[in-house]
């Protein structure tokens, strides 16, 4: 009986192990496509990825990193206004004032930073005013 029930968990770990490599590999993966459609400032891929995907930009929003900078950052520097303005306007206007992990809003680098006229920080001034 004792060598059934350590089997079945045997089992269990084994088959825990193998669902969750390849789901970490796709999560890999589809973060490494979010970043090549706003570098290239492909807004219709990037939208059809999500949507073969079945997940939502606000909540994936905070996991993906470009480089190191988030997706809003990043579609600034890559000159990405399509890609940009379109990630501002999927997410949350509470989730764009809130401070990114230098302790920075995305609005107050954009200002440091060179890119206070850009249509991406626009978009994202226009969200945080409540339109």
């Amino acid at each position: 009986m004792r060598l059934l029930s350590m089997s079945i968990a045997a089992l269990i770990v084994a088959s825990s192990i193998s669902i969750s490599t390849p789901t970490l590999a796709n999560q890999d993966q589809l973060a490494a496509n979010i970043c090549n459609y706003v570098a290239s400032d492909d807004k219709n891929r990037l939208r059809k990825k999500l949507k073969e995907s079945r997940v939502k930009l606000r909540n994936i929003y905070d996991g993906v990193s470009c480089n190191g900078d988030s997706l809003l950052r990043f579609a600034m520097k890559s000159g990405a206004n399509a890609v940009g303005t379109f990630v501002a306007k999927r997410l949350p206007a509470s989730h764009l004032g809130k401070t990114e992990s230098d302790g920075v809003t995305i609005a107050a680098w954009a200002e440091n930073n060179g890119h206070s006229a850009s249509e991406i920080t626009i978009a994202i001034n226009d969200r945080l005013a409540g339109g």
